[in-house]
């Protein structure tokens, strides 16, 4: 999965391999953010938007990540229906198996390495994500100073996949 800006930065992660296009803007306007979404959507089969069920929504996106301290997964699920993927970003064991309780279809783990995308948190370790693969039945995906080293060592933990930011640019 490629945590992309833009639309343009999507096509390239894209063409690098991506196989999800996760589209976080928190800074756009929701007629920019709609407007990039859209461009994606037309562009690549799997697209999703961070927090914004109205973007997923109106762009007729796959789905939405939802950060750990967001709305509920059931809330957005009431949101978007039944169809939709919905994933959540969480930080701990505690965090993963209550996101899966309440019905997310996939976690979002990190930081798993140190990261300048988080400069203020240490990395989990691929020791806890082990544990978290293990602990939960939905996919647990690693983030967090991914490259393509530690992306084989997530994957070698039990990750089903792994998020990056810097490794798709």
């Amino acid at each position: 999965m490629a945590i992309v800006e833009t639309a343009e930065a999507g096509l390239r992660a894209a063409a690098k391999g991506a196989t999800v296009i996760q589209l976080r803007a928190p800074d756009r306007t929701a007629s920019e953010l709609e407007r990039e979404a859209r461009q994606l959507a037309g562009n690549f089969p799997v697209v999703i938007v961070s927090s914004r069920c109205d973007i997923a929504l109106a762009a007729g996106l796959q789905g939405l990540n939802l950060p750990e301290n967001d709305i509920s997964v059931a809330d957005a699920r009431k949101l978007l229906g039944g169809e939709k993927l919905i994933g959540r970003s969480v930080h701990s064991l505690k965090a993963g198996l209550q996101a899966e309780a309440d019905g997310a279809d996939y976690v979002i783990l990190g930081p798993i390495w140190a990261s300048p995308t988080h400069p203020n948190r240490m990395g989990l370790g691929v020791a806890t994500l082990s544990a978290v693969a293990k602990a939960l039945r939905i996919p647990v995906l690693a983030i967090g100073g991914v490259d393509v080293d530690s992306a084989l060592d997530a994957l070698a933990a039990g990750a089903a996949g792994y998020a990056g930011i810097r490794m798709f640019q």
